[in-house]
């Protein structure tokens, strides 16, 4: 008997222990295992607006041979930007662009053979267009195209003053493409650098009559641009997926 009541303890005993062990593991958490890092993923859909700096190069043109003045001459110019972006498929970016540069005041001109002098201060540079590129990560590079405006404040003086005028062509509406890599940096800011061609075409003098046989000249840019956006993302902040 006496054995018998020592082994039903034992029993006892060793089953308040076992459910004690059962009640603290249960008690701890689960073990999980660590998610799997991923990338990043950038979001270009949205509205942005933003300033740029750069320099412009003049094409290299000429009235029958009498050189303009202002043939490759760089100049100093500055201006804004605002457009909207569209991501989709999911790599690829659609987007417009609105862009103004003032430039740097240009004092060339041409003296022609009589004494008349010609001059054509371009004072700036507009733009209207699409682009499209391609993005990996915080990169996209870009072509893009549309309408140019060119600013000009044109004269033509003699020794007596001002002469009145007339030109074939305008050389103020033309057409821009260019291309261009920009880097999303933070989740709101991008940096870009990019390059434009704008081209306003040929013109001639249809008055005076003195200046008609020496033909046309042609007006173009080339402009070599850096610049800082502020984005209004439509997606949200950056997020990563696992």
């Amino acid at each position: 008997m006496k054995k018998f009541l020592l082994t039903t303890v034992a029993f006892v005993a060793l089953g308040a222990t076992g459910s004690a062990l059962a009640a603290d593991l249960s008690a701890r958490a689960p073990y999980t295992k660590a998610p799997v890092y991923a990338a990043p993923l950038y979001n270009w859909t949205g509205f942005y607006i933003g300033g740029h700096i750069g320099g412009a190069f003049n094409g290299d043109s000429n009235f029958g041979g009498l050189t303009t003045g202002n043939n490759g001459d760089g100049r100093f110019l500055g201006g804004v930007q605002v457009g909207a972006d569209y991501q989709f498929a999911p790599n690829w970016v659609i987007g417009a662009e609105g862009q103004y540069s003032w430039l740097a005041n240009n004092n060339g001109g041409i003296i022609f053979p009589g004494g008349l002098t010609y001059t054509n201060n371009q004072r700036a540079l507009g733009s209207v267009t699409g682009r499209v590129g391609y993005t990996w990560g915080p990169a996209l590079l870009y072509v893009k195209g549309g309408y140019a405006y060119s600013d000009n404040n044109e004269s033509l003086v003699s020794a007596a003053g001002p002469v009145a005028f007339g030109f074939s062509g305008g050389h103020r509406d033309g057409y821009t493409v260019g291309a261009g890599l920009e880097y999303l940096f933070a989740q709101n800011w991008s940096a870009k650098v990019e390059y434009q061609y704008y081209n306003f075409g040929n013109s001639s003098f249809v008055a005076p009559a003195a200046l008609v046989p020496f033909g046309n000249f042609r007006t173009d840019d080339h402009v070599i641009k850096a610049g800082l956006n502020y984005r209004f993302n439509w997606g949200g902040p950056v997020v990563a997926k696992y």
